[in-house]
């Protein structure tokens, strides 16, 4: 994937604005975001691996709180001080919970046949409480622009649109590309 562009988002419940630039090459990808919500701002860093795998996240909010993982792209984790965060093994992805900009990155590693589910440990993290936590979750490819987004245990359910690069268009009630 080759990709240079900067993406906004509006956070609908709570209103909250993400401007995300992201750079991606046949080496790495690097995602640099700045999000306001009520609460905090908070800025993330996200740098991926040739094979799309996430290897570190760096998440600084504006009253000082940090929150570093760092992966060896095999599903083992890591805290800011190398303990190991064993509740996280198997998890390849992360989920950001104030941006949509995170359901991106499951889509860009993974090979997609329209209408089979595939199901992904992501490593969900709370941006207010600054935690992290396993979480399981399916995505299916529908067609070109459109995948179903489920809660493994079927708690959450969205259909989620996407542009031509795999970024969200329209994820219904909860964000919206603003530009």
């Amino acid at each position: 994937m080759s990709l240079d562009r900067s993406v906004r988002w509006r956070g609908l419940d709570p209103v909250t604005l993400e401007h995300c630039h992201i750079i991606a090459s046949a080496r790495d990808t690097r995602i640099r975001s700045a999000l306001i919500t009520p609460d905090f701002g908070l800025f993330c860093r996200i740098k991926l691996d040739e094979a799309g795998q996430v290897r570190t996240l760096r998440l600084e909010r504006t009253d000082g709180a940090v929150l570093e993982l760092f992966s060896d792209g095999g599903g083992n984790w890591s805290d800011d001080r190398a303990e190991p965060l064993p509740a996280l093994r198997g998890c390849i992805d992360i989920d950001l919970s104030v941006s949509p900009l995170t359901n991106s990155l499951p889509l860009w590693r993974c090979d997609w046949v329209i209408d089979q589910p595939q199901r992904f440990a992501m490593g969900w993290i709370d941006a207010g409480a600054m935690t992290v936590r396993r979480d399981e979750q399916i995505y299916t490819r529908l067609d070109d622009t459109r995948f179903r987004y489920q809660a493994a245990d079927g708690s959450f359910e969205r259909i989620i649109t996407v542009d031509g690069d795999g970024l969200v268009l329209d994820y219904p009630g909860l964000f919206e590309r603003a530009a």
